[in-house]
């Protein structure tokens, strides 16, 4: 399945915000990249403003154009603000629910793990990292991989604090999710809102 593969810094000095977690080049050169990066540019337009958001959380969830596109007819389709449930489906994608558990040290390794075949909801293999994980279920590493190096580091090291939507065991290396979470609660600064006035053009 596509997905971005180019430089991580390149991205993260685009909005001046650590996109993929904790990053020395762009505590070094925080402005943006190019040329022109450091000297001062035009007031941003408000269709300027909105893509930006969007491109933001595409960036920040792995998801390119298509899928994304899908994720908002979804949450379009449902009742209640749009951006918000935009917003608890990209939270509710099963490599991010890797993530936020603490599984892995990233999104892409999160994916990686799923993609693999390491990760399984409710004791059964899910290899497909865009599912949507529903409230009360499992998710977990297959029993037989649990002590993967990856796995194991990535739980002693942990990236964020603990989500209250999740709930997890360590000695299972298994997590609950509980429920989607409400957008106070999402530790990255995303306005789905935004994203929303711009698909409603």
């Amino acid at each position: 399945m596509a997905r971005y593969t180019g430089p991580k810094t390149k991205i993260s000095r685009r909005f001046g915000e650590p996109i993929y977690g904790p990053d020395k080049y762009l505590d070094r050169r925080n402005f943006p990249p190019g040329q022109h990066g450091p000297k001062r540019r035009k007031k941003a337009t408000d269709y300027g403003l909105q893509l930006r958001e969007k491109q933001k959380a595409k960036y920040v969830y792995g998801m390119l154009e298509k899928q994304f596109r899908k994720f908002y007819e979804r949450a379009l389709a449902s009742k209640g603000n749009t951006g918000e449930i935009l917003l608890q489906l990209c939270e509710s994608r099963l490599d991010n629910v890797v993530y936020r558990l603490g599984l892995a040290p990233s999104r892409p390794a999160a994916r990686q793990l799923v993609t693999h075949r390491h990760v399984e909801i409710d004791g059964k293999v899910v290899n497909v990292p865009s599912c949507i994980v529903k409230a009360g279920q499992k998710v977990g590493v297959r029993e037989r991989d649990r002590n993967m190096e990856c796995v194991v580091e990535a739980l002693k090291h942990p990236r964020e604090k603990a989500c209250d939507w999740l709930q997890m065991d360590e000695a299972t290396k298994t997590g609950t999710f509980l429920r989607a979470p409400q957008p106070e609660e999402v530790p990255e600064t995303l306005d789905m809102q935004t994203v929303v006035e711009l698909y409603s053009r």
